[in-house]
């Protein structure tokens, strides 16, 4: 039987990446078998959590993946792995549903961590109120990031009371505060661990600052965690049988969920990748993904490829399926401008200009209807840019709850085969949708 841990916070910004990664780290290189997840939908965080534990990350959801297919993952996890660790999303009472929806739903015991420093005695106040706001809650204890001294440390620990073990402990250990371990940044979250220098190095470094706290004891002192009973997948028709879908997948289309994939192959597509970065012409294919990342970072490289645009161009109007999605729609762009204000000449093949902004556009949880089915795609929207353009959606996602971050719903636009939105669909939550973003006939008109 499988540990499990969830490693949340009572913010963004408070090292739960580090954490998590360390603690990943540490014990793959112990020989132990450690699967990792992330709380809300996320390509970053993952990417760090994977190059840790040596393991494909999927996502966990409650509103998008639905409860069952997350109990489904969390208990195939659990049959193969010693070490079960998910990394939670903001802070861990944020959004409908939690974090700690989550992990009391499944009953992860929940390590916080909390970024001590700037506080001192403050430091058990925060633990205590992120221990007791919800009493059923399962915990495991708290941990200090950031923490300037060893008499720091010292503070922050006394300062939990030893009298009440249950007051917001019992207490996990430290991290310093050192550039040699924390993750690299910029604006859409981490950078990807392949562009960072030195990636196994810094795991390591972080992985060995918590190989002698209380997290990193053996996990033979670790409670014995009961994973979920998961209902059995119903089979699934192969409406994509025989296919091939070609997916552009290199440091300018990144993001892309694993989860897809399978699902993919599941409905019996032949995903087939090609580097637009590296030079690849479009592979024979049936249909083509574009999925998101950092066009915004390669939009000169990406303007020299003018045969791949002709290849592009001649497989749209050959009515063969073109799904884009947030980075893939703004390649597909006639032009791009960069976050320095440069304007570059794209694709062509959508009539308009995406343009990087300064602060974040859209966030939030979306699902997007499609004819015909009863269950609409989920997913998400996080992104700077905007999309200038004189063209009319064909359909719009709706926000899972209407606010100025979450705007009133993602543009879906559609040109003849071509389907492009802002909007990042977790395949798993409607196969059957997901099969039609592929398909020939409109999957947005009866």
């Amino acid at each position: 039987m499988a540990a499990a841990l969830l490693i949340a916070a009572p913010a963004s910004g408070q090292g739960k990446t580090t954490v998590a990664a360390a603690l990943a780290r540490l014990h793959a290189r112990r020989g132990r078998r450690v699967r990792c997840f992330k709380c809300g939908p996320d390509f970053l965080d993952p990417m760090w959590l994977e190059a840790a534990s040596g393991s494909p990350v999927d996502a966990l959801d409650l509103w998008i993946n639905g409860a069952d297919d997350c109990a489904q993952r969390l208990a195939a996890a659990a049959s193969e792995a010693d070490l079960i660790i998910v990394e939670g999303v903001m802070g861990l009472f944020d959004g409908e549903p939690s974090v700690a929806d989550l992990a009391q739903r499944f009953g992860i015991p929940v390590a916080a961590v909390i970024d001590a420093g700037a506080m001192a005695g403050t430091f058990a106040a925060v633990a205590h109120g992120l221990r007791h706001w919800r009493p059923a809650l399962p915990w495991a204890g708290v941990f200090a990031n950031r923490v300037g001294s060893p008499r720091h440390a010292d503070m922050l620990r006394e300062a939990l009371d030893p009298s009440r073990p249950d007051d917001g402990g019992p207490w996990l250990g430290q991290l310093s505060r050192s550039d040699s371990v924390a993750l690299p940044e910029r604006h859409l979250g981490l950078t990807m661990p392949a562009e960072a220098a030195g990636t196994l190095a810094r795991l390591d470094a972080a992985a060995d600052a918590v190989a002698d706290q209380p997290l990193g004891r053996d996990l033979a002192a670790w409670p014995r965690w009961q994973p979920p009973q998961a209902p059995r997948p119903a089979p699934r028709p192969r409406p994509l049988a025989g296919r091939r879908i070609a997916v552009a997948r290199d440091a300018a289309f990144a993001f892309i969920y694993a989860a897809n994939l399978e699902v993919l192959r599941a409905l019996g597509a032949q995903p087939v990748f090609f580097s637009p970065l590296a030079g690849d012409p479009l592979p024979p294919c049936d249909a083509l993904w574009l999925p998101g990342g950092y066009p915004e970072l390669h939009a000169a490289r990406l303007a020299e490829l003018s045969g791949l645009r002709a290849q592009i161009a001649a497989h749209v109007q050959s009515s063969k399926p073109l799904w884009a999605e947030c980075g893939g729609l703004m390649v597909l762009a006639e032009h791009l401008v960069d976050s320095a204000g440069r304007p570059h000449a794209l694709w062509g093949l959508l009539p308009g200009t995406a343009v990087l902004g300064r602060r974040l556009a859209a966030l939030g949880p979306h699902e997007m209807p499609l004819a015909g089915e009863a269950m609409p795609l989920r997913g998400h929207s996080f992104h700077w840019s905007r999309f200038e353009t004189t063209l009319e959606p064909a359909s719009f996602t709706t926000p899972q709850r209407r606010s100025a971050a979450a705007g009133d719903g993602e543009a879906v636009y559609e040109l003849g085969s071509l389907r492009a939105s802002w909007f990042h669909p977790w395949f798993a939550s409607s196969p059957a949708a997901a099969a039609r973003l592929f398909d020939t006939p409109s999957p947005f008109r009866p």
